[in-house]
């Protein structure tokens, strides 16, 4: 492995004494290949197993770019030092072929070393979506404006160290070989990417590199400590970081997988760009066009910051008030993934708006805003519409309200479902004391298709324009109508969940018709929402859903591929909670809002699953 070869001697590769006879010791020439067998290779292949129903195209370009780029670097720097005796490889530990003078085994690692931390970097960056964490110069914290020079002082002085131990030769001369190969790369990342990686998660960058880091120092202690391979006095400064890890080799380790990060880091800073701003690059992230490039060197002061602003409200909101669908956007295509994030963001907040409002009166004058707004929106395409929506918009409603409104994807989206959705909302406000408006099962399904169809057949839409395909118009109307089926699952499995939650707030949207055959009527429920007679009608709602959700589950295979296992992500996440519902009813585990639900590990899970078979 690179720093960590079988020997390493000061005086022109040849050992300082005797060597001992190796002849009839087991495994001669297998060593290095060894360590591969045992602990880079089955790493990197559980790794695959987890990342495999998650990885898309672009994955694997990201992948391919950053072992491309590594491999290609550190060949020069390490054959340098093979060729100057500052290390050599036994013939007893390693298989013989070579280039560069480089063995083979060395050549693998770099390659599987990178693949290992750019797998992780991966897997743990899917929840994240990196376009909220641009920043234009006027926008980027102070901490963040504060670190970046920090860090290209702290990379600049290892530089000039790591010069000045070359420069003094003996003892520090490795160190200094890898001070100034692996700090000169970082500081130029460093230089172009600061800004955004700071802003990211530390689960997204720091976790991704001391993992691998510490799993190989691990690897690296165990062989020495075994004699798989020693590295012999003069060039190192004999210091061992603990058992035989030395120093240096601990150093490499660390400033290579700060490399594999922060290199993945700049690429999907590039696609963030890309895909957050569709009026500059005509082409997403995914498509690898020239767009990509563009993205990469577009200045930070081009951005359109109330753009990002909106989008992480989006992603803000679609987190608090929907972990299912938050979960399996992971899992989108970059430019879908925002646009869907976008829409779901104007829905919560069309419904919170109606909900919180104080008085009826109040709701449903929120109603008839959203509608005049969405006639704005739509009244002209072409035109001055969008400006005029948006101008109504800020005069009409809340601050925090206005980049859910502004940046709803309206032209990619037909009216007529988000006008029915606010039908739906309509259809709360005539709930009183002594009215409820679901009265029969048919009441039901035109409040369920109002509210949650409607939002699953504009998710579709989206998808059409954002996947290739070739559907034909029948095929897209049949979909259209899966949507709709799935649709009206997915809110009554949501309807069975929140009886107790719906009660408190005076609501029964269990069909008046059905609580009669159980002796019961809607005020029943608001007294006793967990009673008996209750739960049989929340078994038969449940009973409705996976009717309505078997009807359509085989027909998502028709899906664009590309959102195919995003969406039956997506539904299958939501259902899990209804298959809770029918193992446990009531008993189901709850969350701070009284709505039973599914633990995190659980949702991961089936969605995990999902994709494998999808």
């Amino acid at each position: 492995m690179p720093g960590t070869v079988t020997h390493r001697f000061a005086n022109g590769g040849q050992p300082p004494g005797p060597s001992p006879d190796l002849t009839n010791q087991p495994n001669m020439g297998y060593d290095y290949a060894l360590v591969h067998l045992k602990y880079t290779i089955p790493l990197a292949g559980l790794l695959t197993f987890f990342s495999y129903p998650l990885f898309t195209r672009l994955d694997v370009v990201r992948t391919l770019f950053i072992v491309t780029i590594a491999f290609v670097a550190t060949i020069p720097w390490d054959s340098y030092l093979i060729r100057t005796g500052v290390w050599t490889y036994p013939p007893n530990a390693v298989l013989g072929p070579t280039l560069f003078d480089i063995p083979i085994e060395e050549l693998f690692f770099f390659i599987i070393q990178t693949y290992i931390t750019a797998q992780l970097y991966i897997i743990l960056n899917k929840p994240v979506l990196h376009a909220q964490y641009l920043n234009s110069p006027d926008t980027v914290p102070q901490w963040i404006k504060r670190g970046k020079p920090i860090g290209q002082g702290i990379l600049a002085g290892s530089v000039a160290l790591g010069a000045y131990l070359i420069a003094k030769e003996g003892e520090g001369t490795y160190m200094g070989l890898i001070l100034v190969w692996a700090c000169s790369f970082a500081l130029f990342i460093w230089t172009i990417t600061a800004h955004f990686l700071l802003a990211l998660p530390l689960v997204c960058t720091l976790v991704p590199i001391i993992l691998p880091t510490v799993y190989l120092w691990v690897v690296d202690e165990l062989a020495l400590g075994r004699g798989t391979w020693a590295i012999e006095s003069g060039t190192k400064l004999e210091f061992k970081l603990f058992g035989d890890l030395e120093i240096e080799e601990a150093t490499f380790f660390l400033v290579t997988n700060i490399l594999i990060v922060t290199g993945v880091a700049a690429f999907d800073k590039a696609v963030a760009v890309c895909d957050a701003f569709p009026d500059k690059f005509d082409k997403p992230a995914d498509a690898l066009s020239m767009s990509l490039l563009r993205a990469r060197v577009l200045p930070a002061s081009k951005y359109d910051m109330q753009r990002i602003l909106g989008i992480r409200q989006a992603v803000s909101r679609l987190a608090k008030k929907s972990r299912s669908f938050h979960l399996a956007s992971s899992v989108f295509p970059g430019r879908l993934r925002i646009d869907l994030t976008l829409l779901y963001s104007y829905c919560r907040l069309a419904d919170d708006l109606v909900d919180e409002a104080k008085t009826p009166g109040e709701a449903s004058v929120w109603i008839s805003k959203l509608d005049r707004h969405l006639s704005l929106l739509y009244k002209d395409p072409d035109s001055t519409s969008a400006s005029l929506a948006s101008q109504y918009a800020a005069e009409n409603f809340p601050a925090s309200a206005l980049s859910a409104l502004d940046l709803l994807p309206s032209s990619l989206l037909p009216r007529e479902p988000l006008a029915e959705l606010l039908k739906g909302f309509e259809m709360d406000l005539s709930f009183s004391s002594n009215t409820f408006p679901i009265a029969t099962p048919e009441d039901l399904e035109l409040y369920a298709a109002r509210v949650a169809s409607t939002v699953g057949q504009s998710c579709l839409e989206l998808v059409f324009c954002h996947c290739k395909h070739s559907l034909p118009p029948y095929m897209q109307a049949y979909l259209r109508n899966t949507a709709r089926q799935m649709g009206l699952a997915l809110q009554f499995v949501n309807i069975a969940r929140d009886i107790a939650v719906d009660a408190k707030i005076g609501r029964v949207y269990l069909p008046t018709s059905w609580l009669k055959e159980e002796g019961l009527a809607p005020s029943d429920v608001l007294e006793n929402p967990k009673g008996e007679g209750v739960a049989n009608v929340r078994r038969k709602i449940l009973d409705k859903a996976f009717e309505h959700y078997g009807e359509a589950r085989d027909s998502m295979k028709w899906i664009p591929s590309e959102a195919r296992g995003p969406m039956v992500v997506a539904v299958e996440s939501y259902m899990e909670i209804g298959r809770v519902l029918v193992r446990n009813g009531s008993a189901s585990a709850a969350d701070g809002t009284g709505r039973a639900t599914v633990p995190k590990s659980r949702r991961v899970w089936v969605a995990w699953s999902t994709l494998m078979a999808a």
